[in-house]
């Protein structure tokens, strides 16, 4: 009998500079969600972001608490080539092919130790394609 265990990994990247933080929860649910903005609205506590989301349930629950300083701009159903953080996925799990973790915390360690070999520069040159930089741009960001 094959086991299913699973991860998941909360991320925001800027596509201009690269700059990102991530944080891996067990779930993809509203909880997780919630504890994820609370994080990030800590760490830019004096900037103002916009987030953009897909159409998940945990993404638009309506028992979240938005922080003041987040944005959130939700992408077309089935659309995930429009949202940046979505080309970053590819190279990360590229990057964790034939490895066999034997635990979930294991494999959180991988997945950490991936994003670290992954510097902004590197990042920028992923997500920071020439139709987002552009909008970008054209908004005054």
């Amino acid at each position: 009998q094959w086991q299913f265990k699973a991860t998941d990994l909360y991320g925001i990247v800027e596509p201009a500079t690269g700059e990102h933080c991530f944080y891996a929860f067990t779930h993809l649910n509203s909880d997780c969600f919630q504890v994820f903005l609370a994080l990030v609205r800590a760490q830019y506590k004096d900037c103002m972001l916009i987030m953009q989301l897909d159409q998940a349930g945990a993404h638009k629950a309506k028992r979240l608490k938005r922080p003041a300083n987040l944005i959130l701009l939700f992408q077309p159903s089935r659309a995930p080539e429009t949202n940046p953080i979505e080309r970053l996925w590819q190279p990360c799990k590229l990057g964790l092919r034939w490895q066999l973790p034997k635990d979930l915390d294991e494999l959180r360690w991988l997945m950490r130790a991936r994003l670290e070999t992954m510097t902004q520069t590197v990042i920028a040159s992923i997500v920071g394609w020439h139709s987002i930089l552009d909008a970008l741009s054209v908004a005054g960001f």
